[in-house]
């Protein structure tokens, strides 16, 4: 007998909203309509919470939640959401934040930054401080909103707030540099985006499989978008020359005058303003202008970008 294909797997963030739908809609018939609703998903989210709570005692008890299976269950989006909301992660906060911080390296990187992670509070508060390039770079405000952001809450919705510091502040109090929503909302939400983080990962088809040393000119929810791959490595920017504010049509990659064969320098056809794309998009002809990079981040061949949500759909 032929094998028949599986049927695709259920969108667990599109049902999460929709509890949140019908639960607003229950207002409608009243106060009290909602405040049972209310109550109900309450009792149902402490019934099964119990539950996997008595699960892992049980596999706990025979020996078999080791550390593999920790990981495993960790590892998975769907379980380790599940166990966040119940209290039951198998990892502690600055664990997942150690781990969240990691997986956004490869982007720091490939603007020759990095990120350090200082401490988690007993308040909730998560300090971390920005190294290298990202240390004073002009969008490095963005880079941590967009980029770093993200993903700590993703992995720790409990924390309160988040504080950075650049290598340059060694004393002094960091400024916060956003609050966190709540944990419900960070797991209804999509991947990176709760309400009010300013923030949209947007998967890209068209980048995953661009050509090294070309350059592609994308719409991610209604922001243009310029990207181009130098090697292996991947960079997308806002679609407007610093300089010139035009978009970059018939923009072209070039090697800079003596670089080395990793340099890339983005071209503006309009008015021939040059820009290092390794360098987070400065530009080389005019002191203080720079373009905006966006992160993004390659997984299993597929390419996200993240957006301000104002321009996101």
């Amino acid at each position: 007998m032929a094998r028949q294909d599986a049927p695709p797997a259920p969108d667990w963030r599109a049902t999460g909203d929709r509890i949140d739908t019908l639960i607003a809609a229950s207002g409608s018939g009243g106060a009290v309509a909602r405040e049972r609703s209310e109550e109900l998903v309450r009792l149902v989210v402490d019934f099964y919470g119990a539950g996997l709570e008595r699960l892992l005692d049980l596999v706990h008890e025979q020996g078999r939640l080791d550390d593999g299976v920790l990981a495993a269950l960790a590892g998975d989006d769907l379980v380790a959401s599940v166990l966040l909301v119940h209290g039951l992660h198998p990892y502690g906060v600055e664990t997942r934040v150690e781990q969240a911080l990691e997986s956004v390296r490869p982007y720091l990187g490939s603007h020759g930054g990095d990120v350090e992670l200082l401490a988690v509070t007993d308040e909730g508060t998560v300090r971390l401080r920005l190294l290298g390039s990202c240390d004073g770079c002009p969008s490095s405000s963005v880079t941590l909103k967009l980029a770093v952001q993200g993903a700590v809450e993703a992995a720790a919705p409990e924390i309160t707030s988040i504080e950075v510091e650049t290598a340059a502040e060694e004393s002094g109090a960091a400024e916060p540099l956003v609050p966190v929503d709540s944990l419900f909302a960070r797991l209804h939400t999509d991947a990176g985006a709760a309400p009010g983080d300013g923030a949209s990962w947007e998967v890209v088809p068209e980048l995953s499989g661009l050509e090294s040393g070309t350059v592609a000119r994308v719409e991610v929810g209604r922001m243009p978008v310029v990207a181009c791959r130098v090697g292996r490595d991947l960079f997308a920017f806002e679609d407007r020359c610093a300089r010139c504010e035009r978009p970059f049509e018939g923009a072209a990659l070039a090697r800079r005058l003596g670089g080395g064969s990793g340099d890339a320098i983005l071209r503006c056809a309009g008015c021939r303003a040059h820009y290092d794309v390794r360098r987070a998009g400065v530009c080389l002809d005019e002191d203080g202008a720079h373009l905006a990079p966006l992160p993004l981040l390659s997984e299993g061949g597929e390419v996200s970008v993240s957006v301000p949500v104002t321009v996101a759909p």
